[in-house]
Parts: structure tokens; C-alpha cells; sequence
């Protein structure tokens, strides 16, 4: 048998060729078929990557040593510990009662509400992650226009958009980003300072551009209809204020977590998994025996295990396509098509992140994309000098969520709802609304960043 060699870090690995296939081929066999599968959504994505992960490592590609260092254990810390402290926190209604708030502080006027759930769909984004936002927000969203007697898809449309663009903000906004993080060494700050104002600028717009969208359809709205929103009382939305303040308390540690840990070596995985520690014992600590482990279980069995699984195989995944070079190659092809050029690489990045994280789901897309970039490390000075291309991918690949709904898993979270509520989503209906949205952001934030790192 002939040897193919790879590195992965400091370890040299070898793999056998099968049975006379290159292992290179077998690697992108498998890369390609969890893809097709993936666009199919016939398979549960965590089952289907699972799958794909199984087979690099029965093939050869990998050994199971390797495949558990192709795992971002940081990225699944950071995701777990969020999915229970929100988990927690949605107990004691606090999402709820900002929702009505914000809906009676503007009137109950249809308009004002549109905005303002767009709004805090944004915001919720960008602090927690827009997943879990769309799933605490589109609940509510259906009983606001339940009482107004208006169609749901103008709110779920904007609150999709929003979710996209206020998730790009921070880290840990959007699983792309908090995989972006992990794999560069970017911190919570980072991002911040980078991608909030982008996010600012393209969140005005689109809430212009939502607002001038449906100022004439809920302008017809009869008073009477505003008049029910008014009589909702916000304040029964919040059923548990000790659990309240104690969550509060506990998200604001793990952010500033986020911002202070990454200068003392402390990753946001591990502020996130404390965080998710200390207010289980807040919430959960005085009580005895079998109770308190009933509500352990119940709150571990709310976090989205589908997501934890999909990313862990999704990780060896690429582990494997990267030990057998195929990401080197495609990177090398990159450079030669940009000529070796900054500016020209982190465009193409860009560009290429937004459209097909469009018509893919951009977590995966993300993921493949990573080694890719880091290959160019050495071409352009190291991984200091390349940091621009992973502020290209991170915008393109949030932003270019907004495209059609399988762009991101908060599009298809929402569209689940609308179709449970009896209002399904129709694809092309919502992406020849979303699509040109998607272009339009893409190209402002392209000005941004020829702006901010080329000018």
C-alpha cells in the first residue's frame, strides 16, 4: 500500500490508501453525500452527521485518536452552557414580559409592534444566539398576532432577518460565529469591535425597509384590534422573580465573562459551562434529593442535543477532508485566483460565504471553510495578518443566512412554527422577499469592509 501523509497541528499522520481509492477521494465522497443529504432534509442533520463522522474514521481516513482532536470542544462548552442558562431563564418568563412590554409601549400600534419585535429580535440575538431568540420571540409573535388578527409572515419574515443580522454582532450570536471564534482565538470583544457596527447599520435598513414593506397592510388594522394588546398585563408573564434576578445576575457574569476572560487564557466555553453550573445551583441548590435531580434532568434534557451531535460530527468531518489535503488544495486555488491579493481573498470570501450560505446551511459551509483559510496563514504572514478573511467569512456566512430558509437554522426554527400555527412559509415567497435583502446588506457590509481593513 502506498502512504499519503498530512499534518494536523505538530502530529504527522499517515493514511492507507483502500482498497486502490485515494483516501482523498473517500474523504470528499463523504463530505459531498452528508451535503446532498443535508439540502434533502430527509435525515436528521445530528444522525446524518454522526453518520458521516462514523464513516471517516471505519474508511481509515482518521483514527479515533484524531477524530477526537478534530472535535472544538470550546464550541460545544460554549453552546451547552448558553442552551441551559436560557433554558432556565425562559422559566421565568422574562422574554415574554419584554415582548408585551415593548408591544404596549408603542400603542400596541401594528406598526410600532412589527418594529419593535424586530428589534429585540435583534438584540436577544446578538446576547444570547439567535436560535434560542427565534424560539422564545416566535411563541409570543403568534399570540400578539393572533390578538391583532393579522397574517404572521411579515413578523416571522422580519424577525428571521433580524435574527441573522443582530446575531452577527458577537460571538456568540451565531453558531458560525462561535465556530469562527474558537478555531482564530477571537474573543468576545473581537467580534464587538469588528462586527457590531456593521450589524447596527444593516439592522437600520432593514428596518426601514420592513417598515416600508408593511405600513400599508397593518395601517388597515381596526383600533379595536390594538385596544386587546393594551389589556394584556406584562406583569403575569413574569411567574418567578427570585429565578428572574438570579438569571440576570448569572448573564451578566458570563459576560462579562466573555469580555474580560480571553486576556486571563479563560475561554468562553468555560464561562459558559460555569455560568450554566452556578445558576443550576441557584435555581436548583435547596432542593433535596430525587427533586433536584428531576429538575437537572429536565433542564439537560431542554438543551438541543440535535445541534451539540450535529456539530461534533460535523467536526471530524472536516477533520477528515483536511488530513487528506483537500482544504489545502482548495485554499491554494483560492490564492491563485485572487493573486496571492488581501483585499482580492477576503472578497472572494466574502462574496462566496454569503451566496452559498444561502442556499446551504452556513453552520456546516462554515466549518469547511475554516482550515481553508487558515492554509492562507503562511502566504499572507501569519495568522495575525489574515484576520480580515475571518471577519469576511463571519459576515458573509451570518448575513448570507438571510438568503432562502435553509441559510440558517433560525430560518427553519421559525418556519417550523409558522407551519405548526397553520401559516407555512412558502420557499420562493420568502426568498424573493429575502434574497435581495440578503444582496443589499452584503454589499453595504462590502464597503464596510474595504473601509475598515483595505483603505
Amino acid at each position: 500500500m502506498t502512504e499519503h501523509s498530512s499534518s494536523h497541528g505538530d502530529v504527522a499522520f499517515s493514511v492507507p490508501d483502500l482498497l486502490g481509492i485515494s483516501p482523498l477521494w473517500v474523504a470528499t465522497g463523504i463530505l459531498l453525500l452528508v451535503y446532498a443529504v443535508l439540502i434533502t432534509e430527509k435525515l436528521n442533520r445530528a444522525v446524518l452527521a454522526m453518520l458521516g463522522a462514523s464513516l471517516m474514521v471505519l474508511f481509515g481516513i482518521i483514527n479515533q485518536e484524531q477524530a477526537i482532536a478534530g472535535v472544538d470542544s470550546n464550541t460545544l462548552a460554549l453552546l451547552i452552557g448558553m442552551m441551559v442558562i436560557v433554558g432556565i431563564t425562559s422559566k421565568c418568563g422574562l422574554f415574554q414580559y419584554v415582548a408585551i412590554k415593548a408591544a404596549k409601549l408603542v400603542k400596541a400600534n401594528p406598526t410600532g409592534i412589527l418594529i419593535m419585535l424586530t428589534l429585540i429580535t435583534a438584540v436577544f440575538s446578538a446576547l444570547l444566539d439567535n436560535v434560542t431568540t427565534v424560539l422564545l420571540i416566535a411563541p409570543i409573535t403568534l399570540l400578539i398576532t393572533d390578538a391583532l388578527g393579522v397574517r404572521v409572515f411579515p413578523f416571522f419574515l422580519a424577525e428571521i432577518l433580524a435574527s441573522n443580522v443582530g446575531g452577527t454582532a458577537t460571538l456568540i450570536g451565531d453558531p458560525p460565529n462561535i465556530i469562527i471564534g474558537s478555531a482564530a482565538g477571537l474573543s468576545f470583544n473581537d467580534f464587538v469591535v469588528n462586527l457590531a457596527p456593521i450589524s447596527a447599520i444593516c439592522l437600520v435598513i432593514l428596518t426601514g425597509i420592513i417598515y416600508l414593506m408593511n405600513r400599508k397592510e397593518l395601517a388597515a388594522i381596526p383600533p379595536e384590534a390594538s385596544a386587546r394588546i393594551m389589556k394584556f398585563d406584562e406583569t403575569e408573564a413574569i411567574t418567578n422573580y427570585p429565578l428572574m434576578f438570579k438569571s440576570l445576575g448569572v448573564l451578566a457574569l458570563v459576560l462579562a465573562g466573555f469580555t474580560l476572560g480571553h486576556g486571563y487564557g479563560i475561554q468562553p466555553g468555560t464561562s459558559a459551562l460555569a455560568g450554566a453550573a452556578l445558576l443550576m445551583l441557584l435555581a436548583y441548590g435547596h432542593q433535596h434529593g430525587e427533586k433536584q435531580s428531576e429538575s437537572v434532568h429536565h433542564i439537560f434534557g431542554e438543551v438541543e442535543w440535535i445541534t451539540i451531535f450535529f456539530f461534533g460530527g460535523l467536526f471530524v468531518i472536516v477533520a477528515g477532508v483536511e488530513h487528506v489535503g483537500l482544504l489545502d488544495y482548495f485554499g491554494e486555488k483560492v490564492l491563485e485566483l485572487t493573486e496571492g491579493d488581501m483585499m482580492k481573498t477576503a472578497f472572494f470570501i466574502f462574496w462566496a460565504s454569503g451566496i452559498l450560505s444561502a442556499i446551504l446551511d452556513n453552520i456546516p459551509f462554515v466549518a469547511t471553510m475554516i482550515p481553508l483559510i487558515e492554509s492562507t496563514a503562511d502566504t499572507f504572514g501569519g495568522p495575525e495578518a489574515i484576520e480580515p478573511l475571518w471577519w469576511s467569512l463571519a459576515l458573509g456566512a451570518c448575513l448570507g443566512g438571510n438568503g432562502t430558509l435553509l441559510g440558517a437554522s433560525a430560518n427553519l426554527t421559525v418556519a417550523a412554527f409558522a407551519e405548526k400555527a397553520k401559516q407555512p412559509i412558502p420557499f420562493l415567497t420568502f426568498m424573493k422577499i429575502a434574497f435581495p435583502i440578503m444582496i443589499l446588506t452584503l454589499a453595504i457590509s462590502n464597503v464596510y469592509l474595504w473601509l475598515r481593513y483595505f483603505y
